[in-house]
């Protein structure tokens, strides 16, 4: 078994160093000592993230992030999208010869609204990209950490690498397909994040299933057009990495999206929200990378778009629901993306 470094003690970092633990593979957790790795340590549980769930103890922690990376050979990106370019280059100068880089974390970068793939090629230059894969589908890390059984997508412009992380992960409960789409399944990972939050806003108004119903499936849909747009294929944004990922995210508990669209529809404030939530609900960020790149592709995206004037523009919405609803007839099937 090859030695796996984890960057990223949050709950889906914490969540991928118990699943490759009880699989057999020798794991080093990285974190902040803000995110509570002494108290890990002490307790073998993260208490803050992902409180209830035994970390085993061959799960190696630290806070060295030299000390978690140089004998690694396969690094996992668990952390923040918006730090994904930071980490990367405060490691570049270590990374091990050959060494894959499995991204497992979902959005867009908010500054150059990159993907995190091309963040990657960014910092450690073009050639990576044959050794670095995103992991990504319908997968929360409450769920996994418990062995629930879950099913996801490895996408990698290398079939070699795809195959070495479908190896990596796979176990008789986390079952992992391939795909060389690599643009299709990182954006399906950040755009369903808007969509979720557009979910929680309909509930905390009070809206019933027909709405999320709709919600769901026409957001679906602008995904779609926007990720065929950059690059995707259309068919990845039917699969775990669209579809999938989007259902879960729109539907669960475990959502830190959805909860966070539920307090605005509820009448919180933004700041508020983030302040209750206190972990990275990554669609506030996506939102407003998304609502450019809708501009720049001129792509419509009239559920993106209200999601972006509600949380950072402070419009009502319920007034945003009724635009939406009142728009102009048209033709279901005409704008969607055709082979």
């Amino acid at each position: 078994m090859h030695p796996v470094c984890i960057l990223g003690a949050g709950s889906w970092g914490t969540a991928q160093a118990i699943l490759l633990s009880l699989s057999g593979h020798k794991v080093t957790m990285w974190g902040r000592e803000q995110d509570g790795i002494a108290q890990m340590k002490l307790t073998g549980e993260n208490r803050q993230y992902l409180p209830g769930v035994a970390i085993p103890k061959s799960v190696h922690i630290t806070s060295d992030i030299y000390e978690a990376v140089k004998p690694a050979k396969m690094i996992i990106l668990a952390v923040p999208a918006q730090t994904v370019r930071q980490v990367l280059t405060s490691i570049a100068p270590i990374i091990p010869a050959g060494a894959l880089i499995i991204n497992t974390s979902k959005g867009l970068e908010i500054e150059k609204g990159m993907r995190m793939s091309q963040v990657t090629a960014d910092v450690l230059g073009q050639d990576i990209l044959k050794r670095y894969a995103v992991l990504s589908g319908p997968s929360h890390a409450e769920e996994v950490a418990r062995k629930v059984p879950t099913v996801v997508t490895a996408a990698s412009i290398n079939l070699k690498t795809a195959h070495q992380v479908q190896d990596l992960y796979m176990t008789s409960w986390f079952r992992v397909y391939t795909n060389p789409d690599v643009a299709g399944v990182e954006l399906g990972g950040a755009l369903k994040n808007i969509v979720a939050i557009a979910a929680g806003i309909i509930r905390g108004l009070g809206y019933g299933d027909n709405t999320l119903a709709a919600l769901i499936t026409r957001g679906l849909t602008e995904m779609t057009r926007l990720g065929v747009a950059m690059g995707g294929d259309f068919r990845t944004f039917a699969g775990l990495s669209g579809l999938g990922d989007l259902v879960v995210t729109c539907g669960s508990i475990h959502s830190r999206n959805q909860r966070a669209g539920m307090m605005i529809g509820q009448g919180l404030t933004l700041a508020e929200t983030l302040d209750k939530i206190g972990m990275v609900v990554e669609g506030v960020y996506t939102s407003k990378i998304a609502h450019k790149l809708a501009e720049s592709f001129q792509v419509d995206m009239p559920i993106a778009r209200a999601c972006y004037r509600i949380l950072h523009e402070q419009v009502n919405p319920r007034d945003e629901v009724d635009r939406l609803m009142k728009r102009g007839k048209k033709h279901e099937i005409e704008d969607l993306v055709q082979p």
